[in-house]
């Protein structure tokens, strides 16, 4: 192997080490194995004393464990359930958070939880523990709960709270907290900076209470008072989180995110955003508009794989979206993400292509259809909006602001089709 740079200073301790991995794993990631390897060295070399080498192993050894435990199911959606250990199970959280995890289930994902009582037992138990993980803290007054036996192979004991978070925060493609106390509230800011900052994936965060419930709603007054209105966050920054009282809601929050949108990592100084499929022309130079706020340089492009992505056969099935990102704002980000994602539900939503005519019941049907899926969720703006002129269908896609009318809009829409003017005969908003 090439030796990298960071090696232990002693040229011959460096060839026994590249010799002892070559032997034992010579083509799988040999590099960073030497220098974790050089790492532990390093420390004897430091004489670190041992309480810091305690933690160094643990957490070591913790993360490797995790890391296995999870690898089988890396495919698999995975929801972190967040809530307190103090829930009782005739408390109507303990319901609505066991109707969550059960939701998930039924749409394939998977749920994370803290494997302790309360919230986390709900989770579990509306999942089923086949299709839970337990990530539990060693803690002398909470113990493992009864629904995971101490063999199940999805369940993992942590002795750190910060291992524990970065398993959470790593397996997890979803994040919904119910109320809890201060580690429901740690968990939640924690999440929301990681994310705020690029240093976790982007990722859906939902806030779940029960109907008239008022923990997370008093929470954001308490942000925007505290926080927003002293300068503390950029507005934007509120777009990262969603409130609600409804399943349904929170679990559509967690889908619809990666309806198009798969993942990201950098290339070089390039962002490349991995979706089912990139905007066609007209969808980029939208994109390039009302994001150029976060394009340090060029444009927004449709790609295939980098060449870096190819040798690593990293999602190289996928299309991608490429920019380079300004590495600040996140929160845009993640409208971009949202709007990728809008484009794609609009074009499977279509009844039926531009140009096609339509007539009869035929037409009556089509435009129903797309009536039909028109619902109030204001997460993402766009709309196709299906104009019919004579018997041919004409679509355009348009940018709706939610203070210019899109709520509007929506309402004349569960009412029926909305008559336009210039020539058309009506006019159905399908939005995402």
């Amino acid at each position: 192997m090439d030796l990298p740079r960071y090696r232990t200073g002693d040229a011959a301790l460096d060839t026994r080490i590249a010799a002892l991995i070559d032997e034992v794993a010579p083509e799988h990631s040999a590099d960073l194995v030497f220098e974790m390897m050089v790492t532990a060295l390093r420390l004897a070399r430091d004489h670190a004393n041992r309480g810091d080498i305690k933690i160094a192993n643990s957490a070591l050894k913790e993360m490797r464990y995790a890391f296995s435990v999870f690898a089988p199911y890396r495919a698999a959606r995975k929801a972190s359930i967040f809530g307190s250990a103090r829930t009782k199970p005739d408390d109507p959280l303990y319901d609505q958070a066991r109707r969550l995890a059960a939701a998930l289930a039924e749409r394939g994902w998977m749920v994370v939880t803290g494997a302790g009582p309360g919230i986390m037992s709900a989770g579990i138990e509306g999942a089923g523990v086949e299709n839970a993980f337990g990530v539990s803290i060693r803690l002398p007054f909470e113990g493992t709960t009864s629904e995971f036996l101490a063999d199940d192979p999805k369940l993992v004991n942590f002795r750190y709270f910060f291992t524990r978070k970065l398993a959470f925060v790593k397996e997890s493609d979803a994040f919904i907290l119910l109320p809890g106390g201060f580690g429901t509230l740690d968990e939640a800011f924690e999440t929301l900076t990681l994310i705020q900052t690029g240093k976790a994936q982007p990722a859906p965060v939902v806030l779940l209470d029960v109907p008239g419930g008022t923990y997370w709603t008093g929470w954001r007054e308490f942000v925007v008072a505290e926080l927003l209105d002293r300068g503390y966050l950029a507005p934007t920054d509120l777009d990262l989180v969603l409130i609600t009282d409804d399943v349904n809601v929170a679990v559509t929050e967690a889908q619809q995110f990666y309806a198009n949108y798969h993942s990201m990592r950098f290339v070089g100084r390039d962002i490349v955003l991995r979706v089912q499929r990139a905007p066609d022309a007209a969808g980029l130079a939208r994109l390039n508009v009302d994001f150029a706020d976060i394009i340090e340089s060029g444009e927004i492009r449709a790609s295939g794989p980098t060449a870096r992505e190819e040798r690593d056969g990293d999602e190289i099935h996928l299309d991608r979206v490429v920019f380079r990102f300004d590495k600040y704002h996140w929160a845009r980000l993640r409208r971009l993400i949202d709007a990728l994602n809008g484009f794609y539900l609009l074009l499977r939503s279509w009844p039926c292509g531009p140009g096609r005519r339509i007539a009869g019941r035929d037409r009556r049907a089509a435009l129903r259809a797309a009536a039909g899926r028109v619902h109030r969720s204001l997460r993402l703006a766009y709309a196709r909006l299906l104009v019919v002129r004579g018997d041919r269908v004409e679509g355009a896609d348009c940018l709706l602001d939610r203070a210019a009318g899109l709520e509007d809009l929506l309402l004349r829409c569960r009412r029926g089709l909305v008559a336009i003017g210039g020539g058309a005969q009506c006019v159905v908003g399908a939005v995402a």
